[in-house]
C-alpha cells in the first residue's frame, strides 16, 4: 500500500479514533481555556512583568532614567489588557468544569488582575531583599546588577512571587504555567503554592525542587540539587491524598547544602540549622543543629550535631 492509498483508506479510522477519545475526556477542549498559543502568550506576559520589575535588566530595549515613567505606564497597560483576557478565560473554563453557577468570573478576574498589578511595588521590594541576600551570601558577587542579569535564582524567585500571588487569589492554571516556564529556563522548580519569606537565596540553583505545601522562613539559603519534597501520602486504594500538608517547613536562617533531600509535611528544620550536602532527612531537626553524613559500617547516615556541641 502506498502513502496515498493509506491516507485515503486507513487514515480516516485513526482520525475517528482520536476524535472519540478527545470528545470523551474532560481535558481542555479546543475552544476552552488556554491552548498552546495562550500558553506562549503567558510566557510573553511574564517576560513583560519581569521587565516592569527590572527595566534595566529584563526589558527588550534600553530604558533611560527619564523614560522610566512612560515605559512603566505603557507596559502595565499592555500587561493589564493581555493578562486580564487570559485570567477571564481560565476562570470561565474552571467554572464550566466545576459546574459553578454562582460566581461572577469576569468580576473575579478583574479583581485578581488589579491586585497583582497593585502588588508589583511590594513584590519588587521583596525581590530586592532576595537580591541583597544573594549579594551578602555569595563572595563571588561583585555588584547587584550582576546578580539580576546572570543569577538564575532571580528569574525563578521573581516568577514564583508573581505566580504565588495569583495562586493565592485562586487563579487557575496560569500560576503553574508561569512556574514551569521558570523551571524550564532556570532548572529551579518552585510550586506557586509554597510560602517563602524574604531574603531567600538559591545559589547555583540547578535541580532545586520546592513543593506546594512547603513553608520557608526568612534569610534561608539553599544550594543546587536540594529537594524540599513530599512523602507522598496514599489512601487505602493507593491513590495520593490531596489537600494535606506534604512538604517540610524550613525556619529562619537555615542553610541547606547541595543535593540534600528533606521530605514530609511534619518535618521541621529549626531556626539556624545547617543541613549538610547529600543528606536524606524525614524527621525534624532542632534549631541550631548541624546535620551531616557520617560513614558507619560502609554506609552513610545523617547525624545531628547540636549547636552547643559544635561550639
Amino acid at each position: 500500500m502506498n502513502l496515498n492509498e493509506w491516507m485515503n483508506k486507513r487514515l480516516p479510522a485513526v482520525v475517528d479514533a482520536l476524535e472519540r477519545t478527545i470528545q470523551q475526556t474532560t481535558d481542555v477542549q479546543v475552544e476552552d481555556g488556554l491552548d498552546l498559543a495562550g500558553r506562549n502568550e503567558i510566557y510573553a506576559i511574564l517576560d513583560d512583568i519581569l521587565a516592569v520589575l527590572f527595566p534595566g535588566c529584563y526589558s527588550r530595549e534600553k530604558v533611560w532614567r527619564e523614560e522610566v515613567n512612560f515605559f512603566l505606564a505603557d507596559m502595565l497597560r499592555h500587561i493589564s489588557f493581555k493578562l486580564g483576557k487570559h485570567i477571564r478565560e481560565v476562570f470561565r473554563y474552571r467554572c464550566r468544569k466545576d459546574n459553578c453557577t454562582t460566581c461572577n468570573c469576569d468580576e473575579r478576574a478583574g479583581e485578581a488582575l488589579m491586585q497583582l498589578i497593585e502588588a508589583l511595588p511590594s513584590i519588587r521590594a521583596l525581590l530586592m531583599e532576595d537580591i541583597q541576600a544573594a549579594f551578602d551570601g555569595d563572595p563571588a558577587a561583585q555588584y547587584t546588577d550582576e546578580i539580576i542579569l546572570s543569577y538564575p535564582c532571580v528569574e525563578a524567585i521573581a516568577t514564583y512571587r508573581i505566580a504565588h500571588l495569583l495562586y493565592k487569589l485562586g487563579v487557575p492554571i496560569i500560576p503553574r504555567i508561569m512556574a514551569e516556564r521558570a523551571h524550564s529556563q532556570t532548572g529551579i522548580d518552585i510550586h506557586p503554592g509554597a510560602e517563602i519569606g524574604p531574603r531567600f537565596f538559591i545559589d547555583h540553583g540547578t535541580g532545586v525542587v520546592i513543593g506546594e505545601t512547603c513553608r520557608i522562613g526568612k534569610n534561608v539559603k539553599i544550594y543546587q540539587g536540594v529537594t524540599l519534597g513530599a512523602l507522598s501520602p496514599f489512601d487505602k486504594e493507593g491513590n495520593p491524598r490531596k489537600g494535606e500538608k506534604r512538604h517540610p517547613d524550613i525556619e529562619d536562617d537555615v542553610i541547606i547544602y547541595a543535593n540534600a533531600t528533606i521530605l514530609g509535611g511534619r518535618t521541621v528544620i529549626g531556626k539556624g540549622a545547617v543541613i549538610g550536602g547529600n543528606t536524606w532527612i524525614t524527621r525534624s531537626v532542632p534549631p541550631g543543629a548541624h546535620v551531616y553524613n557520617k560513614a558507619k559500617n560502609g554506609e552513610t547516615k545523617p547525624e545531628i550535631e547540636s549547636e552547643s556541641a559544635s561550639t
